[in-house]
């Protein structure tokens, strides 16, 4: 059997090379086509939305104050004695004039009795010496009696007189100690924590007294504002033909306490604060007010006209300042940098970056992106969207 010559296997080399090339060539030229996968969109994102709302809208200062009773009264003893009576119950009403403590008062009786009983001594003795006068000038008219005498006799009906006048003086300042005997409340008030029990000594020099009394209705509230708000203020005072209106909320701003009016802008700034004293006075006929709280004070001082709010929550701060996702009509969000001028009662007051009647996102903003498509959530899933949101959201 013969072998292939070396020829023949070259040839067929060659040839096989050759075809490989080709092909090469070929796929090179035409390319492989291979499937495009289509583009996948985002879904939408779920939140809950609110709208920009166009009306008139109250501009406040807001500062922190104490508030503080017009009178406080120590109810105290002017005279010594024992208590024999409490007419009153901590923490009662009262008004001026109304017996609180009763002293025991029959000293101060035994003494008006004495005193008299002296005047009517001397009126008597005044009544004598009188009738004597009138004989002794009948005598003396007729030559029967000395002048002397008569004058002797004039003297000692003067002296009787200016006696009973002393009598009748020594008589009423023993009827105003008796009247101390009952004390009572000297303004309309509330009366506190009793400091003297029945059948106890009080003394005028107490230094708690029996009770404090103090009032409650009306009241005031003093309250502090940076010196920078004064001009405003005295502004508005210029252009008020009433007294600005001042709103007492509680310390946590939840709960309306009193509305009244602001009665006087301290003379002077306080230095080392660097903030201007103002006072107000509240009728308080609820008794809301209680002397001592800490409450937040509210001054009214303008009414903003068509003005644009949104509700606090879409309000959002980063490193540009606060800003706000606006929904557009195509459901995509537009991040919308915003002027606020006050957060009040839930609400934003906006002065620039919104207009009226767009939507603006409440919630869910977290998971926002500028662009992103979102799905407005009303009704019950709202609020359960907003109760996750609120357990899901990081703390800054």
């Amino acid at each position: 059997m013969q072998r292939p010559s070396l020829r023949r296997i070259g040839i067929a080399g060659g040839f096989l090379i050759a075809v490989f090339a080709a092909g090469g060539i070929f796929l090179a030229a035409h390319g492989m086509k291979r499937p495009v996968p289509a583009a996948v969109t985002p879904p939408a994102v779920p939140v809950v939305a609110g709208t920009v709302v166009q009306h008139d809208v109250p501009i406040y200062l807001r500062g922190v104050g104490t508030v503080i009773a017009y009178n406080t009264v120590i109810v105290r003893s002017q005279i010594q004695g024992q208590i024999v009576s409490i007419n009153f119950t901590e923490g009662q009403t009262v008004h001026v004039g109304d017996l609180l403590a009763q002293i025991d008062p029959r000293p101060y009786q035994a003494q008006i009795e004495q005193m008299t009983a002296t005047r009517d001594r001397d009126e008597a003795q005044l009544k004598n010496a009188q009738a004597n006068l009138t004989r002794y000038t009948d005598l003396g008219n007729k030559g029967w009696a000395t002048p002397q005498l008569v004058e002797t006799q004039t003297a000692q009906v003067a002296q009787l007189q200016s006696a009973i006048k002393a009598d009748e003086a020594l008589i009423d300042a023993a009827k105003v100690q008796l009247s101390y005997t009952n004390l009572t409340s000297p303004i309309d008030g509330v009366v506190g924590i009793r400091q003297i029990d029945i059948g106890n000594i009080i003394h005028p020099t107490d230094p708690n007294g029996l009770v404090v009394v103090t009032q409650i209705q009306p009241i005031s509230l003093i309250f502090t504002l940076p010196e920078t708000d004064l001009p405003q203020i005295q502004e508005q005072e210029q252009n008020s033909k009433s007294p600005l209106k001042i709103i007492a909320y509680s310390q946590d701003n939840t709960i309306k306490l009193e509305e009244g009016e602001l009665g006087l802008v301290n003379n002077e700034i306080l230095q080392t604060t660097g903030s201007i004293q103002l006072k107000a006075s509240f009728a308080n006929k609820t008794h809301r007010l209680w002397p001592g709280e800490l409450v937040n004070a509210w001054l009214l001082l303008d009414t903003r006209h068509n003005g644009l709010t949104v509700p606090a929550p879409a309000v959002q701060q980063g490193s540009q300042g606060a800003y706000v996702y606006v929904i557009g009509s195509d459901s995509a969000v537009e991040v919308r940098p915003v002027k606020v001028a006050q957060i009040s009662d839930g609400k934003a007051l906006i002065d620039s970056g919104l207009t009226a009647n767009e939507q603006v996102v409440l919630d869910g903003q977290y998971k926002l992106q500028p662009g992103a498509h979102v799905t407005v959530l009303t009704g019950k899933a709202a609020e359960e969207f907003a109760a996750q949101s609120a357990q899901q959201t990081p703390i800054p």
